[in-house]
């Protein structure tokens, strides 16, 4: 088993940084959107400026807590999230501003270094889930007021804290067979009595007028048939529904998420009764037009795995930086590489032969059929946007840099041994939340932490 698979879900990922930064949220629009000046933006930059808190010797400011007060609440906004009182979410976000604070000044103390090249790789990483190039992210931070210097900080201190999180807290998690079989049985038990069943679909709908004559039925029906057949012939669903769809939920390649069954339409429940994960469905007419549906999901929300999941066949070249090659080396080189492989002057294959430091270099870089889960969320985050044959940007991981071609992806049953190591992984992920809450106890403790009242 290779070095960069990975059996826990971290808290933060590089392939998260939008979602964990301060403000990549709320930039989650259409590319046609622009950001307006946030709501008590004003209210903010006057703020009385004072130190409310004191971690370790560095101070925690009043402004600083009402500016993320001021992000978290346009977050919950734009997410329709509820939230607490004023008086107790500012006590939350300082909790939890301090216990950052004394979590960055632990790394710092004891050598976690974030290079400059893995910002740059996180900040395009939130561009790219946002559908939108650097420059424009750039441009939307500063019309939200947000300096370029202060978003690479954030994103640095999260990488900073994510890997801190790892070598500390990771070791701490064990799952022994004992406890495994017993949380099976727990599982088990809580699904055979009738546990709600979830599910994820993607549509992509071609919407059809109240008034439209047979003939332009007709038309949109061919649409609507010629994009399933796209669709079931291997090309990105996300893709179809961004360049065809007209449902207001294109820009997140059509997904509605994770949900009871109770909360989708029957129609569409019918339709997805017989696929696999990864399924296309046939067309289906509704009030609104005719939906193509792929099926992303299913589960019980007794956490048990699902019997079938979507694999992955990726190969990849892997260099670690050291003291003679930096990771701005590495990626240049693996760049050479993927251009050599598309002008046909090289393969895949050789190349990893030849170049990768990885035990899968013998094999061409194969690193065979890989479930959900088993690479570390960065590398999995790039595969899973690879089309079969594509080949991704040079990657950075906690491991190296990497160069990944995607081959093939397939629906498969899991065994029951494989089934049982998706158990222990999501174990794991849930001892590892329970060692991480223990684990920041511990070093919020150890830090010296003063409490400032506002002066008088």
């Amino acid at each position: 088993m290779s070095i960069y698979r990975f059996p826990i879900a971290l808290l933060a990922s590089l392939a998260l940084a939008g979602a964990l930064s301060a403000h990549a949220q709320g930039l989650r629009l259409s590319p046609r959107d622009t950001p307006a000046v946030p709501p008590g933006a004003q209210a903010v930059s006057q703020a009385a400026d004072f130190i409310v808190a004191v971690v370790n010797s560095e101070p925690i400011t009043n402004r600083e807590v009402a500016l993320e007060v001021q992000r978290v609440t346009q977050q919950a906004l734009l997410q329709r999230q509820s939230l607490p009182s004023p008086d107790e979410l500012s006590r939350q976000v300082l909790e939890r501003m301090i216990n950052e604070r004394a979590q960055l000044h632990l790394a710092r103390e004891t050598g976690v270094r974030v290079e400059e090249s893995s910002v740059d790789q996180a900040e395009q990483t939130v561009a790219l889930q946002n559908q939108i190039g650097v420059a424009e992210l750039e441009r939307r931070l500063a019309a939200d007021g947000i300096e370029k210097k202060t978003f690479r900080k954030q994103l640095r201190d999260q990488l900073t804290l994510q890997r801190l999180r790892e070598r500390e807290v990771e070791p701490r998690v064990q799952v022994g067979e004992l406890e495994l079989d017993q949380f099976l049985q727990t599982q088990q038990a809580q699904a055979s009595q009738a546990a709600t069943r979830q599910i994820n679909l993607a549509q992509l709908l071609i919407a059809v007028p109240e008034d439209a004559n047979q003939e332009l039925v007709a038309q949109l029906l061919n649409k609507a048939l010629q994009a399933q057949k796209r669709a079931k012939a291997g090309e990105d669903f996300a893709t179809l529904v961004r360049e065809l769809s007209d449902a207001s939920d294109k820009a997140n390649g059509g997904e509605f998420g994770l949900r009871n069954e109770d909360r989708v339409a029957q129609l569409f429940l019918d339709a997805a009764q017989s696929l696999p994960v990864g399924g296309i469905s046939e067309v289906v007419r509704s009030g609104a037009g005719f939906h193509v549906l792929k099926l992303i999901e299913r589960r019980s929300s007794s956490g048990l795995p699902p019997a079938v999941v979507t694999q992955s066949l990726a190969r990849h070249i892997l260099i670690k930086p050291n003291s003679q090659v930096s990771e701005a080396q590495a990626k240049e080189r693996l760049l050479d590489f993927k251009r050599r492989i598309e002008t046909g002057q090289s393969t895949f294959a050789t190349l990893a032969r030849e170049y990768s430091q990885d035990g899968s270099a013998a094999q061409g870089g194969d690193l065979g059929w890989a479930s959900p889960g088993m690479f570390v969320p960065e590398f999995e985050a790039v595969m899973n946007r690879l089309a079969p044959g594509q080949i991704s940007e040079p990657l950075i991981s906690r491991f190296g840099v990497h160069l990944i071609q995607l081959l093939e992806r397939r629906n498969t049953e899991l065994s029951q041994a494989e089934q049982r190591e998706m158990a222990r992984r999501a174990l794991r992920e849930r001892k590892f939340e329970e060692a991480f809450v223990s684990w920041a106890r511990e070093v919020r403790a150890r830090a010296y932490v003063e409490m400032r009242e506002p002066p008088q």
